[in-house]
């Protein structure tokens, strides 16, 4: 587990010096009220939009596929509506980072805080099932307010963001723990504590299942939820993070934990996990990050590429 952000004379390379320029720029930014940052973001999506052609046909191929009953126009609203969250979502990540925990509280609302504490009292760990939204790192930031947990990530390639986010994320987490890492995540949950999950996003065919995701009928899934929740003897939790659409602040809120699970049935267990993640997709849809190649495995080698 990773517990202290590691940093070392190396990131002072000349190499690094753009990405620590590009920090600092970043970091003036917290000077500017919430709102001022988010209207900053909108237009810094909006110009994305323009220029980033692959990442807007993903976001349009997946909203297609999602929303075949959508008309024309209401999808071209919603794609362009997500384009202004992601780039307001850039604001979100640094204030997430770099925030005081007294500005963080200025600007939350959190919900069902007891659903947290209920369980971990009576000795069993929790799984927070989240999904990508947008201001998901604030939505860790605010979750720490009350209950620092573990933090799963994936480590970043580039040292000095690896050396940022770490930092940043453990602001809010006790530790961090590599997304392979399946035994120390198991072992948290026993202490008990709290862990984020995300069963979201397309990992590949290894422990998937094809199964019904909105509109397409066979979306890879990982399953790893219900072993998570077998062997960490663990609750499983929705939880969901929005912005206000007044761009003022955040709301935090965690729901009830599941019951019967996990079942006895591992895909039946990520059918009703896809159901979970849809409905909290539709509670803020232009908020959730469409830009992610979520179809991009298919069932055979054989079978055509949905982003063609």
């Amino acid at each position: 587990m990773v517990e202290k952000a590691e940093f070392s004379s190396d990131l002072y390379h000349p190499k690094h010096w753009p990405m620590w320029f590009a920090v600092g720029l970043m970091r003036l930014t917290l000077l500017l009220p919430l709102p001022w940052q988010m209207k900053i973001g909108a237009g810094i999506g909006r110009l994305v939009m323009k220029i980033a052609d692959g990442r807007t046909h993903t976001a349009r191929r997946n909203i297609d596929l999602c929303f075949p009953d959508m008309s024309n126009i209401d999808k071209q609203q919603l794609l362009e509506r997500n384009f202004e969250e992601t780039g307001k979502a850039l604001f979100d990540t640094i204030n997430a980072w770099w925030w005081s925990n007294d500005r963080v509280q200025q600007h939350m609302t959190i919900k069902g805080t007891e659903h947290v504490s209920q369980s971990l009292d009576s000795g069993k760990g929790v799984i927070l099932f989240a999904v990508h939204c947008l201001p998901l790192e604030m939505g860790a930031r605010i979750f720490g307010q009350f209950a620092p947990g573990i933090g799963v990530y994936r480590p970043h390639n580039n040292p000095v963001m690896e050396y940022l986010q770490v930092k940043g994320r453990l602001r809010s987490n006790k530790g961090l723990v590599p997304k392979r890492d399946v035994r120390q995540m198991i072992r948290s949950l026993r202490s008990p504590d709290v862990i984020w999950y995300t069963a979201d996003q397309d990992f590949g065919r290894s422990s998937a299942v094809f199964i019904p995701f909105f509109g397409v009928p066979d979306a890879a899934t990982i399953t790893g939820a219900t072993s998570l929740a077998r062997l960490g003897k663990a609750n499983v939790v929705p939880f969901f993070v929005e912005r206000n659409s007044d761009d003022k602040g955040y709301t935090l809120e965690i729901m009830p934990p599941l019951d019967n699970f996990p079942g006895d049935n591992e895909t039946d267990d990520a059918i009703r996990g896809n159901q979970i993640v849809e409905q909290l997709i539709n509670r803020n849809k232009a908020q959730y990050m469409w830009l992610h190649r979520r179809f991009k495995t298919r069932p055979t080698e054989n079978t055509p590429s949905l982003y063609d």
